[in-house]
Formats: C-alpha cells, structure tokens, sequence
C-alpha cells in the first residue's frame, strides 16, 4: 500500500477547498506550517476566552470578559473625526457604555437598534470611572444567544489571520476528520481512558474549561500518543529492518580484555561493567549491532569503547574509531594507546594529515589485517580504506547526527556492528525520540580518581580578583582554561573576544604563559597551541567553546567561564567535565554580568548545585524546550505538532515499548491493528515508514 488511503484524501485536500480560505489566507497559513486541512486539525487551541452569561458587569473585577444581555438606550455618533461613537446600554442593574472607532453609523444602527435587546460579549474595563466595552466580540439577538460559545478556543495566529477567520477554517476541517480505525492497543486505550480519534480531535478544539487544554486532558494525551506512536514504529520499523541485514557473530575470547583490565589502576565501574557485557552480548548474534553508549561527562565511555574494539579483533577482526575533529582523534589515540599495547594490539591513528609514502604504508597494512584498531576522523571510513575484517565501527560522535544520517553510515561497512557514543547526557524523552531505533547503554556512574569540581558564580566586577588568584595558581603550576563568552553566536566576534582576552591576561601573567585557541584558527596552529597546553609549556588557555567536548588535560584544574550566562546548561556542564580530571581539587568560576535575568540565574545555580549530567539535561528541556536542548535543525528530532516532550515525556517510553511490541508480532503491518497502523503513518506524514513497509 504506498498511495494514500482514500479515506484520508478530505484531510489532504488544498486548503482553498475549505469554505473561507482564500489564496490569500493560504499564503498566511504557510506561516505556522500549515498546509492542508490535516495541519489545521492538528493546530490545537493554545489558551481559551470564559464566555458563559453574566446577568451583570456590577461588582465584577474589571477589566474582565463578560457575556450579558444590554437594552440599547440612545446612539452618542462622534463629533470630531477620529473620536469614538458611543451606544449607552444597560444590563439588569448598570448602565454602561459600547465603545467603537472607525465603524460605519448606519451598520450600528441596524446591529444596536433603540429600545431593543443584545446579547454582547466582549473585555469590559473601566474608563473614567464609567464601566465600557470596546468593539465587542460578539453582538447577537437575544434568540441566538446559543451562538457565543460558553468557552471559545483560541488559536495561534498569524499576520492577516484573525481568530475569526482562523476558527471558521478549523471548524470548516473538522467537518472531514472521518471515523478511523483503532491503532491504539485496546488494554491502553481502556487503562488511560482515552477517546476515539474522531471524539478527541472534536474534544480538543471544543473546550469546555481551561483544564481542557491543559496537557494532561485526555483528548491531548491521545493525540499526542498517536504522533509519538507513529514516530516510534518508524523507529522500530527501521530497527527490525536494520537487525534483518545478516551482520556477522563476533564472540571475543576475553584474552586480550583481560589484558587490559589487568593494566588498570582502578576497577572499572558497575556501570561500565553492565555496558560491557550489553555490546559483547549484541556482538556474539548472527544480527548487526546498532547500539548507543551515553555516558555523562568522564563516565569512561573510552574504556567501553576499547572493551568492543577488543572484542573485535579477539574474534579475527577490525575495528575503527571515528572522532568528529583530529585534536579528539589524537587524543583517543594518547588514551588507548598504552592499554591497547598492553594487550599487544597494533593501533594506528589515520587522518587528513598523512600523505604519500605514509599514507600508502598505513593503508597497505590496514588491507592486510597488520592494523587492529584504527583511529581517525570520520574520513576515515569514506574514503579509500580498505580493512581486512572490519567488524566493528566505534562512532564518538559530538555532532548528534539523525537517523537518515545513522542508516547511510550502517550501509557503509559490510556487516559492521555500529556502535555510537554520546558525551551529552539527554533525558529519557528525547533519547527515546532521537536513539528510538537503537539499544541504550547509560554510564551514570563516575570512574574513581575523578575529583569533584568546585563550582562558584563570580560577578565580573571581581574580575581583577579572579585574575590574581589565577596568578597565584599558574605560580604554584596549575593549569587553567579560560572560555570566552558567546559573542551573538559567529565566530568572527567570538575570534576578537578570545584575542582581547588572551592579550589582557598575557599582559597580567607575562609572556609564553598563555596560549589561545579558537575556531578561526587554521588546524595546525590550533593542535599547536593545544599541545603546548598538554605539554604544560603554557599554563592557561584562553578558548572559544573549541575546548567544549573530549579535550583531556589532567593538570588542568581551573576552568574560568566568561558571560556564563549566555550558555545553556548542557554547555556549561560539557566545559566544567574538562577539569577535574586528575588528581589536585578543581574549581570552576562561572563569571556572570550584572544584572542577571530570571533564567540566567536560574541556568547558573542548577550548574552549581549538582554535577549530575542527567538531571541539569532534565532542568535544561524544562528551561529551554526540546529543540533548544538539542538544536532541532541539526540534531535529527522529529518536530511534533501536539506531543509536547517537557511535560508528556512519559509517554515517549509508552510508545516505544508498545511500536517494538507491535512490529516484533506483525512486522508487515497486515493484521488488522497493523492496517489501522498504516493508516497512522499516513496521516502523521511519516514518509521514511511508509517507504520501509511498501518495500517490506
């Protein structure tokens, strides 16, 4: 079935087709993403206008919205041009005044005739001390006073849209939602006392009170589970096509694992030790792997990884190791290097910088199988390089990239197990929306020999305080970084930021002191400045948000943060992870400009009191909303009309476990839930599904 059932069509018909819709309004409508009558169904009224009858404004606190019946007394027509015309009225015990400008006398006359009675609702205020209703909302006879709703929805609006307008083409739309078969499992459907689609998409835009629009009402919660259910089983659909491409069994030996863990200082951690076994237990199926590893800031995702890679060349294969930038691929190289040796495996780094003979050396031995472990840049994997046995694809992927993104690389290497990591702690809901289609490891615990950061808000009045204590510090040999703050977001501003910095603080601490690194940089020069930090040569680095994710110096014990609160959460807890990494105390000074806003405040003291990655990810969706948490346009989460994920994240896991339920026992959608479930993805627009199973 990949043409749209018929039953749907009314819904995806042109919006000129609705009774009032103009070209005009089309070209407005395409404003708020709002295309066809399916897109005005699923625009949910934001806020609502209590309309029900007063029999009088007396002893009301204005100004407020009343509904009341008036007797028109006399017509007041404005005596210079620009001044209002006024209609004294009376309600059962006030008189009072209707206020209108610019309307034309012989409409009101018609409309308010004398002696006669109303029905107007409208906002009543006070002027002069004279109770008033300017342009009311509604004027009716009284016969028809059922017209004015008791509770009228309101919409969001666009330029050239009033609500009238808006209301009429909703309603228009409404009149073609069709009955539709149930996708929702009954037992759910029945435990959350939730209606049918038709009776909830009528429920929603026809409130009764304000509690009816309120996320938890249960018309909303069975519309927003249809559009996460939908986004799920596209998720599960493609995960189930995914573990149908034959992988390839890799059973470790656990030798060369043994090897390494015997090398280390410290036991591993419970958390690290449940990952472990997760990857080797999706490893050792016939089916590919296809698995993330989220872990918060120093978690040891590095020690997982080498864990997988292992268990790929104890299986007579070959692993890689991608990094988004060569600073963090030779890093990871620094990091695995001496345990990878312990174990007597061959590593090798690989990037844009090898040329020639090198080059042609480096790939002849990778064919060979004479490389185990190969670290490198995601060029790594397009161009030119062939494995002898790759079985394993290590992703460190600080650019979150989507789905699309996640299927093309799996269809790179042939049978290769993928498995991704992700230093940015995410909470449940939208790892659920972004990950859906993957297994999850979390690394919640810290490795020992981390040391907690102190963390302190410093106004940046104090900053010559600040930059005394850094001399005394840099003086007894610690290290520190300085962030330069976000400048309106480019680069260029954030470049002039960080060199007026860097000159500042080379003028106070001295020459060969401080170095500096920011985006603007070219590579060689940044990995200079970089090395001669790690080295120990500079003792404070002035950076942009360069330094952001995976840079390691474990001398590092100061982290300065200028206009910290100009950052969001997540990125002030990723810059804080990159001191306390080894052994001596660290502190990090968020210096903040006064005065703070409300949020501001708000973002630095959560930073403050806790070092836990997933609860300030939590605060951070509450603060900021899902798409600012993950940067929508680049990080591959879906964009809901209705599902909100701050407050309806609970949801999310509902829809998961209950899509991969689904897809587990009927896998071509053919029974008649299924059907129903084709019908959901049509209509949710879930293309990348309907693709998978008209294929399948």
């Amino acid at each position: 079935m990949s043409t749209r059932p018929e039953i749907l069509f009314p819904l995806f018909a042109p919006l000129e087709t609705l009774t009032g819709v103009g070209p005009k309004m089309v070209k407005s409508l395409a404003g708020l993403d709002i295309e066809s009558p399916r897109d005005l169904i699923f625009t949910l009224p934001t806020s609502g206008i209590d309309r029900r009858f007063r029999s009088t404004l007396n002893g009301l606190p204005l100004p407020s919205t009343v509904t009341t019946e008036v007797r028109v007394e006399r017509h007041i027509p404005a005596r210079v041009k620009g001044r209002p015309y006024r209609v004294e009225v009376e309600d059962a015990e006030l008189p009072f005044n209707l206020v209108f400008f610019h309307a034309s006398p012989s409409w009101l006359q018609r409309t308010l005739p004398v002696g006669e009675s109303r029905i107007v609702s409208g906002k009543a205020e006070l002027f002069d001390g004279l109770a008033q209703m300017v342009h009311p909302d509604h004027i009716v006879p009284v016969a028809k006073a059922g017209e004015i709703p008791e509770f009228e929805a309101v919409y969001p609006l666009t330029q050239g849209v009033t609500l009238k307008k808006m209301t009429k083409a909703i309603e228009g739309a409404l009149t073609r939602a069709p009955e539709l078969p149930e996708w929702i499992d009954p037992a759910l459907k029945e435990r959350e006392g939730w209606p049918d689609w038709q009776d909830a998409v009528m429920a929603a835009h026809r409130p009764n009170t304000s509690a009816d629009l309120s996320s938890t009402a249960p018309a909303r919660r069975r519309l927003a589970y249809d559009e996460l259910l939908a986004h799920q089983v596209m998720l599960a659909l493609l995960r189930a096509e995914r573990r149908a491409r034959s992988g390839r069994a890799s059973v470790g030996t656990g030798k060369l694992q043994g090897a390494v863990l015997a090398a280390l200082p410290f036991q591993p951690t419970g958390a690290q030790e449940r990952a472990f076994r997760d990857i080797a237990d999706d490893m050792a199926r016939p089916e590919r792997m296809n698995r993330l590893l989220q872990g918060d800031v120093g978690a040891g995702k590095t020690l997982v990884a080498l864990m997988a890679l292992l268990t790929a060349v104890e299986a007579g294969g070959q692993g890689v190791l991608m990094a988004p930038t060569e600073i963090l691929a030779r890093q990871h190289l620094q990091g695995l290097q001496p345990l990878a040796e312990a174990a007597g495996v061959v590593i090798e780094l690989l990037t844009g910088r090898d040329k020639g003979a090198e080059r042609a050396a480096k790939l002849m031995a990778l064919k060979d199988g004479d490389i185990h472990i190969l670290v490198g840049t995601h060029a790594v994997f397009v161009e030119d390089v062939v494995f002898k046995d790759l079985r394993l694809a290590v992703i460190d992927e600080q650019h979150r990239f989507g789905v699309a993104q996640r299927m093309m690389l799996g269809q790179k290497g042939d049978r290769t197990d993928v498995l991704v990591m992700t230093a940015t702690p995410i909470p449940r809901s939208l790892s659920l929306a972004q990950y859906g289609d993957m297994e999850v490891s979390i690394l919640d615990e810290k490795p020992p020999g981390r040391t907690p950061v102190t963390t302190a808000m410093v106004a940046a009045d104090k900053m010559d305080q600040v930059v005394e204590r850094l001399r005394a510090a840099v003086a007894e040999g610690r290290q520190a970084f300085w962030v330069c703050p976000l400048v309106d977001e480019s680069e260029v501003s954030a470049k002039t930021a960080a060199e007026s910095r860097f000159k500042a603080l080379r003028a106070a601490l001295g020459e060969g002191v401080v170095g500096l690194v920011h985006g603007q940089m070219p590579p060689k020069d940044k990995d200079a400045a970089m090395a001669a930090f790690v080295a120990g040569e500079t003792k404070v680095l002035v950076a942009t948000t360069v330094i952001e994710v995976g840079v390691d110096v474990p001398n590092a014990s100061i982290m300065v943060i200028e206009g910290a609160e100009g950052f969001g959460l997540a990125q002030l807890h990723q810059l804080r992870g990159r001191v306390g990494r080894g052994a001596k105390v660290s502190t990090c000074l968020l210096l903040y400009s006064t005065p703070l806003s409300e949020s501001g405040r708000k973002r630095l003291d959560v930073i403050r009191d806790t070092e836990d990655g997933f609860r300030i990810a939590e605060e951070d969706l509450i603060m900021r909303g899902a798409g600012d948490v993950l940067g929508t346009a680049q990080s591959g989460l879906p964009r809901f009309r209705i599902a909100d994920l701050e407050r309806q994240a609970s949801l999310m896991a509902v829809a998961q476990d209950d899509a991969r339920a689904l897809i587990a026992s009927d896998p071509d959608l053919r029974t008649p839930r299924g059907e129903a479930m084709r019908v959901l993805l049509w209509l949710m627009e879930q293309d990348q599904a309907i693709q998978m199973i008209s294929v399948g």
